[in-house]
């Protein structure tokens, strides 16, 4: 009778109904995990004098809630978001460094110039004197503890590429597993039943990938590829090409990102990708706030240290100590003296630089070689008939006239052997000049205040006409093409700083509420509703009761039959 293949239908429809609602109440709060339902249709009618009678219902599959767009839409403000998160947290540390208006820089160069004004009122007095030296030594200890705090972040950034590239790597072997997991699950027989958990993971997987760095997926015959946003192949069929956090070429202190562009041997050949080109993710985040926020901190630092040496030791040694001699330099200061050569380098050559000192300023401008001196890095290439350069990160390329001998932006700087075509240089001139700022003067009484009279000799030990000029350097503009003074120059450093970290927090902010507003839309549609679940729960557990009634009455029926036959 077909009561019985009725209700017998109906009996595992409602079952698969149940167990699935069961299925998803139980993974409610997963992560990644897509809300699954049994897509039913009728089993078709038999032709019978009455009409067509039906058969009841069939299970056709197991359907996961999945929306490719959304999907992708909210990785994607995810991987963003984790960008600006890592950027963050980096860029909060050195604006507490520099905001603090107590301690630090700051106050530092402010005390020592009011001990350089105490010289000048009273210059034979040697506790002003003494004091004078001591400001300057605190001055350079706050100089040296805030680039040696760049120092440590920028090792403990090192760390952390180190650390998010092996994390990286150990989430792409993980996603060809899932690959080669699904790809055994739809071989294992069962129709072309989609595997919807192992589907899951594998998003969910890609997902938190990208929060690590951007890619993007290219899905062929089941299988993810895989490649950073910039185009580098990280899965490619079932070959893997891991990423490595190696010593920069062009500046080894500093690790770069490398792809594997292929193997030779079974060893990976390794390809240095620009920092620019990847923004995404944990990583993006901390390569972009190294070459936004950091380099330029540092360099501008170190342009600080430079400035104020010179200028001082300049002036310094036009006047007279308290035993009539000469001054003699006050700071000591260094700065890259060779530009660092790529290690993909054939030639010879050597780019060695000096900033131009005061006598070898062009004496028809007013602007000298330490005003024109700019907080930038540069790059230089050879491209077998002429020698180019740039200031990094994004500046045009400049050909050099006369690579044997040239200015640039405050520097001299010259070529030493022979080049050969492609050969890179990297010119980083005051990126550690902080750390070299020393006070070399330590004899009170070797303090040059005095000035000098028309005929060249000093005006004795109660003058200070030279320590006055020497406390007028706070506010003169000595720097950025005679636009800003030392004091302007720090609090230069110190907005930029306080801006990126305000326009980051603001990014971040924005950021959050359109990764909730992608998230509840996506949740809309591949979302577990728990209260809805409970509905289906009741509903499908009265289908599989009124199911089971069907066969019953099937049952009944069928004995009052027989009964009949006796």
């Amino acid at each position: 009778m077909n009561l019985f293949g009725l209700g017998l239908s109906a009996l595992n429809t409602a079952q698969n109904n149940l167990q699935t609602t069961g299925h998803n109440i139980n993974n409610a709060a997963v992560e990644g995990y897509n809300r699954q339902s049994v897509l039913t249709q009728t089993n078709g009618a038999r032709a019978t004098g009455a009409g067509y009678i039906g058969r009841g219902v069939q299970a056709v599959t197991v359907q996961r809630a999945y929306d490719g767009f959304l999907h992708n839409q909210l990785v994607k403000a995810q991987s963003d978001g984790a960008a600006l998160v890592s950027y963050g947290n980096e860029i909060a540390q050195l604006n507490n460094l520099f905001a603090d208006r107590t301690t630090g820089v700051s106050p530092a160069i402010q005390k020592f110039f009011d001990s350089v004004q105490a010289v000048a009122s009273t210059p034979a007095d040697p506790a002003a004197r003494q004091e004078m030296i001591g400001r300057a030594d605190s001055l350079a200890t706050q100089i040296n503890e805030a680039n040696r705090f760049i120092d440590n972040q920028r090792h403990n950034l090192n760390t952390q590429i180190d650390t998010v590239v092996a994390q990286i790597n150990s989430y792409v072997e993980r996603i060809d597993d899932m690959n080669q997991q699904i790809t055994k699950a739809k071989a294992s027989g069962v129709g072309n039943h989609a595997p919807n958990d192992l589907l899951d993971q594998r998003d969910q997987l890609v997902s938190e990938l990208n929060q690590l760095v951007g890619v993007k997926v290219l899905e062929q015959d089941g299988n993810f590829s895989l490649t950073l946003n910039s185009g580098q192949v990280l899965l490619g069929g079932p070959t893997i090409y891991p990423l490595h956090a190696v010593p920069s070429a062009a500046d080894p202190k500093r690790y770069a990102i490398a792809t594997t562009s292929g193997f030779i041997n079974g060893k990976p050949v390794l390809a240095e990708v620009a920092d620019t080109s990847i923004k995404s993710g944990q990583l993006g985040g901390l390569l972009q706030y190294r070459a936004d926020t950091l380099d330029p901190a540092q360099n501008a630092l170190g342009r600080l240290a430079v400035g104020m040496a010179v200028e001082f030791n300049q002036l310094h040694k036009q006047g007279f100590d308290l035993n009539s001699g000469v001054g003699t330099d006050f700071f000591k200061v260094s700065i890259a003296d060779t530009a660092t050569k790529a290690h993909s380098n054939k030639g010879t050559g050597e780019f060695k630089v000096d900033f131009i000192r005061e006598d070898q300023d062009d004496p028809d401008s007013d602007v000298t070689g330490i005003a024109a001196l700019t907080a930038q890095d540069y790059e230089i290439k050879f491209e077998g008939n002429a020698y180019h350069i740039r200031a990094l990160p994004s500046g045009g390329w400049d050909e050099i006239d006369k690579p044997e001998g040239f200015e640039k932006d405050g520097l001299f700087i010259k070529l030493e052997g022979k080049a050969q075509e492609g050969d890179v240089w990297r010119l980083q001139p005051t990126r550690n000049s902080a750390d070299s700022f020393k006070v070399e003067m330590r004899d009170p009484s070797k303090i040059a205040a005095a000035g000098k009279d028309d005929q060249g000799n000093a005006l004795g030990t109660a003058n200070g006409d030279i320590a006055l000029d020497l406390a007028k350097l706070q506010s003169e503009k000595t720097l950025g093409m005679g636009s800003m003074s030392f004091n302007d120059a720090y609090s230069q450093l110190v907005n930029r700083v306080a801006v990126n970290s305000q326009q980051n927090s603001t990014a971040a902010k924005a950021q959050k509420n359109l990764i909730q507003q992608n998230y509840a839309a996506q949740q809309a549609v591949s979302g577990v509703n728990l209260n809805e679940e409970y509905v289906m729960l009741d509903r499908y557990a009265d289908q599989f009761r009124a199911a089971s009634r069907l066969i019953d009455v099937g049952s009944t029926l069928f004995d009052t039959i027989l009964g009949l036959r006796n």
